[in-house]
């Protein structure tokens, strides 16, 4: 036992201590929640009514300006845009001299051909980008309501033309599923909102990753090992049962730490921004499918990283792994993209079919649970029938996993692998 914890150790530190994988694993979480935290700071400050006159929170940061309306078009000020703001002057050699004086920071020049042109001119002696866009935001709005004599509500309207209320006229389904036209859950049923339509594809995409690098860590870690020789002085104090064991363990953790991170970050951006991200009311991610999701991860993990230990046992070259790869995932590569055709009918026979079969369940019963509506019984068939493979494989390859394979300077083959697995079995 302390042997195995010894290589669990030296794989879980090795992985974790990557830069590439903390990248990958931490790094790119992270700056997905740094990201969200800054649309929601910058979100929050530029929110309002949907106008485009100064807000509050701007009126300090204006500064005096000027204007000679050549067009004779303004009329009147609108009462959001704070007093003696906006001065108006005859024409531009008092807009020039007020400038010169210091009595306001710019002025514009409405020319007579506006209404057809749309033209303006702005005079400013020291530029800055920031300023010049609040003070075009309050002429704008100025010019407005002015061309639309005078009446703020209508000139809002103008700028905010649709309130649109939708009714959703679909049939509810006949399947026993739980379809929700206004977006509370995930799915392709969810029309104005693309992250939660396309939540329940995340979620199949994200497991096959999971699984996919998780499992093919444990391939190269034993074939280079194998290629360097260091499987043979391991040999000498260790079991093979003990190295795999070990391994899998080890690996599994860091892959656990990834996966973790990943979906835990998607769990806290979906329940945390939901103003930033426009998410109706009503949705919610239960608890559950978190639960769900460990479940299904450690018991694909176990199943798929075990496979791949079988065949990092004949791969005798790193370069050969790719070929090792394509062979023992292609099961789990076949349901993902089955998976992605199938979510638009994800409690359909194919769909409930494939969910249930141990060697694509752990990735197509994530992407129905996370639609929701599916009966506990199926999860738990599921669940059941993936473990009981799991430690079927695991003893199959156990059995595999010896010196004659590890030792062995043959070349990986299909036909090899899996005649060696059945006879196993």
């Amino acid at each position: 036992m302390r042997k195995m914890i010894l290589v669990l150790r030296h794989e879980l530190l090795t992985t974790i201590r990557r830069p590439s994988f903390l990248l990958v694993a931490f790094g790119i979480p992270l700056l997905a929640i740094l990201v969200l935290l800054g649309v929601t700071i910058l979100k929050g400050g530029s929110s309002g009514s949907g106008g485009i006159a100064p807000e509050a929170s701007e009126t300090s940061e204006l500064e005096v300006q000027g204007y000679v309306d050549q067009a004779g078009l303004i009329s009147v000020i609108p009462q959001d845009i704070p007093q003696g703001y906006l001065l108006a002057y005859p024409n531009e050699d008092h807009a020039q001299q007020a400038l010169q004086a210091g009595e306001i920071a710019a002025y514009f020049v409405i020319f007579e051909d506006y209404i057809e042109t749309g033209n303006l001119h702005y005079i400013r002696p020291n530029p800055s980008p920031f300023s010049a866009h609040v003070q075009d935001s309050a002429m704008r709005w100025t010019l407005l309501v002015n061309v639309l004599g005078g009446n703020a509500e209508l000139a809002q309207r103008v700028i905010d033309p649709v309130n649109l209320q939708v009714t959703d006229l679909t049939p509810e389904p006949q399947n026993g599923a739980s379809g929700d036209h206004e977006c509370s859950k995930p799915g392709m049923t969810c029309e104005s909102n693309l992250l939660i339509r396309y939540l329940p594809t995340i979620m199949l995409v994200l497991f096959y990753i999971f699984i996919l690098t998780g499992s093919s860590l444990l391939l190269r870690s034993i074939s280079g090992e194998k290629e360097s020789s260091v499987i043979e002085i391991l040999m000498l104090s260790l079991s093979p049962l003990q190295i795999l064991s070990g391994k899998i363990m080890g690996l599994g953790i860091a892959a656990l730490l990834q996966m973790a991170a990943w979906v835990g970050t998607v769990y806290i951006v979906l329940r945390t921004g939901g103003q930033t991200l426009n998410l109706p009311a009503g949705f919610q991610i239960p608890p559950s499918l978190l639960a769900w999701g460990l479940v299904f991860f450690l018991l694909g993990y176990a199943l798929y990283a075990s496979l791949m230990a079988g065949a990092g046992a004949m791969v005798p070259k790193l370069k050969e792994t790719t070929q090792a790869t394509w062979v023992v995932m292609m099961p789990i590569m076949i349901g993902y993209l089955a998976g992605l055709f199938l979510v638009e009918e994800p409690h359909g026979v194919i769909a409930t079919v494939l969910s249930l079969f141990p060697l694509t369940s752990p990735i197509l019963m994530i992407m129905r649970l996370t639609v929701g509506g599916v009966p506990l019984w199926q999860p738990l068939l599921a669940a059941g029938l993936l473990a009981l493979t799991a430690i079927i494989v695991v003893r199959t390859v156990a059995r595999m996993f010896h010196a004659q394979n590890l030792l062995s300077g043959q070349s990986f083959s299909a036909k090899r692998f899996y005649t060696a697995l059945l006879q196993r079995a």
